[in-house]
């Protein structure tokens, strides 16, 4: 792919019905990291999350709680909001499905693909998930269920609504798809081109107002609302000012490198339904869409609010620290698989990577540096990091963050190697030069951080420079 200069990254946005869970902020991670990393390689950044909603979810949840809805959204978009201090986000904005501006956004949005042909009204009876926002098909369904919401009632629906003429864009589909970079991994793309070549259908983008009304209201009939689906796609567009800042959208959507982060439940909705609404409205698709998997709790089970099972990482984040979960999440969580997380695994990741590791290497180091330097060493103003930074181009995080713990392996194998704190005290010199050159790897270690442990990134650097040892541990053992 040929190289931009800008650089676009986005999550999807979850609904506001309940606290964040540990899930998304896997999700919320893994950009920050690659959005770290693209600034670092000198690609100006817009990076972008949010909150949807919209939908029947949000309608009923509101109910539950005997809250006015906006107000109910209001509640739950502020928690979401707070991830951003919570896990050291360094995200561009933060859209909200109920803005002004995204509301014309997607009215707008709906009256182009409307213009284009691929907008028409029939009636549907179906079984329909709250939980998905969706009818279903029979492949959906186990023993009378949805297949994801399992303790979730099905609904018998009948109605009348818009539907999107997906089918249209079948063939354009597969040629977005067939090109090797649309999907990652590999597997989740030759899902998403089984689905568009044997399984896609048109699909419903518009709800009756008189079963629910909280939705964005349909452009020339003030019977329906939009689908929430419909509605949230174009927070991807509007979040960058579209339709009207028209030169922002067009450096970091037109002319960028786009790509968006999704869990993979996502794929058909991501690679299929979205891509097919940018056709119809004649804008670029996005050039990457990158799935990771879930995390699974005690006895592998998916982690999902409607399951009731979710971790908070609030909670984790108390007691450990922001760098210890972001740490876990990108290098113990594979960047595209399902990934265990239980409270004993992250505690032994921790103790024996963070505080037993990188902590101890650091504490060792500066230790010597300031017992025995008189100020800290020359560090060189660039580091090569060629082959660091090719494997964030390939969206492999935990590959990344393993090439900088095995960096950190080989510095502590030096140090018992060539045993500095002995050579010090026999050969000043010999000893001040080893200690010297492992302060400066220890500084690039502390570089390659950035987009992983920001935090510890600037406290590392900051003591390095200072030639302070840690006044307490970078990462204390949790026992």
């Amino acid at each position: 792919m040929e190289k931009k200069k800008s650089f676009y990254i986005t999550t999807t946005i979850p609904y506001v019905n309940a606290d964040p869970h540990i899930g998304f902020a896997l999700e919320l991670v893994q950009a920050d990291a690659i959005a770290r990393y693209k600034r670092l390689a000198g690609s100006e950044v817009f990076f972008s999350t949010g909150t949807d909603e919209h939908g029947q979810k949000i309608w009923e949840g509101s109910l539950r709680e005997g809250k006015e809805v906006q107000k109910y959204v209001d509640f739950y978009a502020e928690k979401f909001m707070e991830l951003k201090k919570l896990l050291n986000l360094s995200n561009d904005n933060f859209i909200r499905t109920t803005d002004p501006e995204h509301i014309k956004a997607a009215q707008e949005f709906w009256r182009i693909c409307d213009a284009k042909g691929d907008i028409y009204k029939k009636k549907y009876k179906g079984l329909y998930c709250v939980g998905c926002e969706r009818f279903l098909m029979d492949k959906d369904i186990v023993d009378g269920h949805c297949a994801i919401h399992i303790n979730l009632k099905l609904e018998e629906i009948e109605e009348e609504n818009y539907f999107f003429k997906l089918s249209n864009y079948k063939n354009e589909l597969l040629k977005y798809l067939s090109k090797n970079e649309s999907v990652i991994p590999e597997w989740r793309r030759d899902e998403a081109i089984e689905y568009v070549a044997n399984a896609m259908e048109d699909f419903s983008i518009s709800r009756d107002k008189k079963r629910f009304s909280w939705g964005v209201p349909v452009p020339n009939d003030d019977t329906q609302v939009m689908y929430v689906w419909f509605d949230a796609f174009v927070n991807y567009i509007s979040t960058l000012g579209w339709p009207n800042k028209i030169e922002n959208f067009k450096k970091f959507w037109q002319e960028a490198e786009k790509v968006q982060m999704a869990g993979k439940d996502m794929v058909k909705f991501q690679s299929a339904m979205w891509q097919g609404m940018l056709m119809s409205a004649g804008l670029p698709n996005t050039d990457r869409i990158i799935y990771h998997g879930f995390i699974a709790g005690e006895g592998g089970m998916k982690m999902s609010k409607s399951l009731g099972n979710v971790v908070n990482p609030v909670d984790i984040v108390k007691e450990y620290g922001t760098d210890a979960l972001r740490y876990f999440l990108l290098r113990e969580i594979s960047s595209f698989e399902d990934s265990p997380f239980t409270m004993e695994r992250f505690k032994e990741a921790y103790n024996a990577n963070l505080a037993n590791g990188l902590g101890n290497l650091a504490s060792r180091i500066l230790t010597l540096s300031e017992k025995y330097l008189e100020k800290c060493p020359e560090i060189p103003e660039q580091s090569d990091f060629e082959e660091y930074f090719k494997i964030y181009e390939t969206f492999d995080i935990k590959k990344a963050a393993d090439y900088v713990w095995h960096k950190i392996g080989e510095l502590d194998k030096k140090i018992q190697a060539t045993e500095p704190f002995k050579v010090v005290k026999t050969d000043p010199e010999k000893g001040k030069k080893l200690i010297s050159e492992m302060v400066v790897e220890l500084y690039v270690i502390a570089r390659m951080l950035n987009p992983l442990l920001p935090e510890t990134n600037v406290k590392l650097k900051e003591l390095i420079k200072t030639n302070k040892k840690p006044e307490t541990p970078l990462f204390l053992r949790k026992d």
